[in-house]
């Protein structure tokens, strides 16, 4: 019994049952116990492993879409750089060394890091030191100075909490975390009814036992982003897992000592995710005035970007082992069967800004 699960059991026995999107708040952000804050999460003695740690190929690739963006919105003299969920600041770290290929970036970037853990922002700072730039941290997406925007959220919007309905006789009611009779953690189905209006056409006739997430907390920041890009110029990639048209299903998740575990078996001790829904995402930023181009899946966005080639120019001249490192690389990042078609890449731009690889807006 972990000390969180206790805290949740007490909280839950004084105030009922908490909803799926509480119960995520509190285990991945709990001050005292949560996953984000107590824990290292990222690489080979986390949990999981992020495009970024893989290859510096990655952040090279994105750093170069970066680049793209700033040249497309006439190189402003200044503009907010960020990143939201930076992790361990890899991708920052190899963004930022493709990024000093035009000099007059950097010096127009100012640096921000939208992180909320004190022991991240450590890790991050640490990871920066020989940067060229050095972060300003932000709370929230709404700290970031007004100007200019190019952004960067990778692996952001799955952690961020969700809702979940189930169809029942009387409606769409929000499913929620609550005690047994043994006061053990459980799934149920509390009194609160997802409007009509709020239910998709596509799920109208959806049998009864459907689950349907919605993702209100990542909708608010993609269209706060929308809003920024749309008054002041800017850019915006979104690279996470997930689904390209809203769909039912149960997409909650726990990952465990790199395994796949019961989302109520280790709160606190477990990461949990759902999948993004890049069509919600897509509206909300659109909402907030942006440009939305069509999505590509990541392989697709690092094949167009220049994978493979960079993938020669790094292996050349190096041993067969870091060249056959090189090619596994390639592999688990674009390939169809690996992280290639699971994640999806949504560009967010101002309203008629070229963004290479991307095509034009529909």
């Amino acid at each position: 019994m972990s000390a969180l699960q206790d805290k949740i059991r007490a909280r839950i026995a004084a105030e009922g049952p908490l909803t799926v999107a509480q119960y995520m708040s509190v285990c991945l952000g709990d001050p005292d116990h949560g996953y984000y804050t107590t824990r290292e999460p990222f690489g080979g003695e986390g949990d999981f492993v992020t495009a970024p740690e893989i290859s510096q190929m990655f952040g090279e690739l994105v750093g170069a879409a970066c680049l793209s963006a700033w040249q497309a919105l006439g190189s402003p003299s200044r503009f907010e750089l960020v990143e939201l969920g930076p992790g361990r600041g890899t991708l920052m770290a190899d963004l930022l060394r493709m990024a000093c290929l035009r000099p007059a970036f950097v010096e127009a970037a100012r640096l921000n890091m939208v992180e909320t853990s004190p022991r991240l922002r450590q890790i991050q700072s640490e990871t920066l030191n020989r940067a060229p730039l050095q972060p300003d941290f932000r709370d929230r997406i709404q700290d970031v100075p007004q100007g200019p925007l190019i952004l960067v959220a990778n692996e952001f919007f799955d952690a961020l909490p969700i809702h979940q309905f189930i169809r029942t006789q009387d409606g769409w009611r929000e499913r929620q975390v609550g005690l047994t009779g043994a006061g053990e953690l459980t799934f149920g189905i509390g009194t609160a009814r997802l409007p009509d209006s709020a239910v998709p056409a596509a799920l109208a006739t959806a049998p009864e036992g459907t689950i349907f997430e919605t993702q209100p907390a990542a909708n608010a920041v993609a269209e706060e982003i929308g809003r920024r890009i749309a008054d002041h110029g800017g850019a915006a990639l979104f690279i996470d897992y997930g689904y390209l048209k809203t769909a039912p299903g149960d997409t909650l998740q726990a990952l465990y000592k790199h395994a796949h575990d019961d989302v109520l078996a280790h709160p606190g001790e477990a990461d949990l995710t759902a999948h993004v829904n890049f069509e919600a995402l897509a509206a909300a930023a659109v909402k907030g005035g942006a440009t939305v181009l069509p999505p590509l899946t990541q392989g697709d966005f690092l094949l167009r970007s220049g994978l493979l080639e960079r993938a020669g120019s790094l292996g050349a001249g190096k041993s067969h082992q870091d060249q056959e490192t090189i090619r596994d690389a390639v592999e688990r990042l674009a390939a169809p069967a690996q992280m290639g078609d699971l994640f999806k890449v949504l560009a967010v731009t101002s309203s008629g800004l070229s963004f290479p690889p991307f095509d034009s807006a529909r």
